[in-house]
């Protein structure tokens, strides 16, 4: 028990010393040993890479689960230390719903069926997504959150600990200069001269050592750059992929449509002719728009010069007597053969359509130039 007390009054006699010598440091009233630069640019890259870690940690968190509730429970299952439990994603949900929905109306209805098929891809998007977020968690905010969790505590409590030791040292130099300047009034040398020479001794030796270790933890980060370098990396290539499925995933449903479409809406084109949306970049829009079959306008016989788009002879093409139209052109667009009219960006033409032609397309004139254009790469004036 005597034991403990006077460990107990020591520890206090501690604190107290350190809490005298902050508060004349924060006065301006007692001296503060400085670290040198090296070790200070070690902190403030050690402090940087802590703050940039939990933002980005935080917002891929937020990208993977966009539900905040659901972010809280699944971190209050994680400090549980219990499974959290197994959701569906948005797009299986979906897909449920789909299914649910066609066989409520009908699955050999032409609305049926077409739900059928959306279902299932949103399905395969919904697995797909559930793959991300597994190894996008796994690859990329595993190491992060160990870092924050293990490393950077580590180098917290010993950055602490150096705060200390550093505070001892310099209250050991105070004692000492004060010890020397009694030393001199008095013309005698004091116990007590020494014995706070010996405890600045201690004290510097203390700080020493424990600046070592914190400079080598500090020194580790780079490291740590390294590792979350690599796993960035996998977060990328994890996500490449996911993007990838989705947009092979939806080439195919688009192709299934397609090829029903002209069943179900013969002779009418179904869509926004003057969407914004850019078409992806590795699609050429005549694969798409091969996909949707030309049906000729019922009561009217179709030009055999232009019922095909194909036996389009661009030279005797001539606009059509309703009129033409303003379009300035979205996107880029490189011809595909010399039927086609290249485009550039926020550029004006002059466009129309002519009987049997996909839908998809109009025939587009810049000057003397004249060719095929897809209707997705136009903005179309009134």
């Amino acid at each position: 028990m005597d034991f403990n007390m006077k460990k107990l009054a020591s520890d206090a006699g501690v604190f107290f010393s350190r809490a005298v010598q902050f508060t004349e440091e924060k006065l301006g009233q007692a001296e503060k040993t400085e670290l040198d630069a090296h070790f200070e640019s070690l902190l403030a890259n050690a402090d940087c890479t802590k703050n940039w870690t939990e933002k980005i940690l935080h917002q891929t968190e937020v990208l993977l689960q966009p539900n905040p509730s659901v972010r809280v429970e699944e971190f209050l299952y994680e400090k549980l230390d219990r499974k959290v439990p197994s959701r569906v994603t948005n797009g299986e949900l979906l897909a449920q719903y789909m299914v649910e929905a066609a066989n409520d109306f009908g699955p050999g209805t032409p609305y049926g069926k077409t739900l059928l098929k959306v279902g299932e891809t949103q399905k395969r998007l919904g697995g797909a997504e559930r793959d991300f977020m597994h190894s996008a968690s796994i690859n990329f905010l595993n190491p992060l959150r160990n870092f924050l969790e293990g490393d950077w505590r580590t180098i917290t409590k010993e950055r602490r600990i150096l705060e200390n030791r550093r505070l001892d040292l310099d209250a050991c130099k105070a004692r000492l200069k004060k010890a020397k300047a009694a030393e001199a009034k008095a013309s005698l040398w004091s116990d007590e001269v020494e014995k706070a020479e010996h405890e600045l001794r201690v004290a510097q030796t203390e700080f020493d050592r424990q600046a070592e270790l914190t400079r080598l933890l500090l020194e580790g980060i780079s490291s740590t750059h390294v590792n979350h370098l690599r796993c960035l990396h996998e977060f990328v290539e994890s996500q490449a992929t996911y993007y990838a499925q989705g947009y092979q995933y939806m080439l195919d449903l688009q192709k299934q449509l397609g090829s029903s479409k002209g069943e179900i809406f013969p002779g009418t084109f179904v869509g926004n002719a003057e969407s914004t949306s850019p078409p992806p970049a590795t699609t050429s829009p005549t694969t798409v728009a091969a996909t949707i079959p030309v049906v000729p306008t019922v009561g009217r016989a179709p030009n055999p010069a232009t019922a095909v788009e194909g036996a389009l002879n661009l030279n005797d093409v001539k606009p059509p007597a309703s009129g033409t139209r303003k379009a300035r052109v979205l996107y880029d667009y490189e011809a595909a053969d010399s039927s086609e009219l290249a485009l550039l960006a926020d550029e004006m033409i002059t466009v129309y359509s002519l009987p049997g032609m996909d839908p998809d397309w109009l025939i587009g004139e810049r000057g003397n130039q004249k060719g095929k254009v897809p209707v997705t790469y136009l903005e179309l004036l009134s």
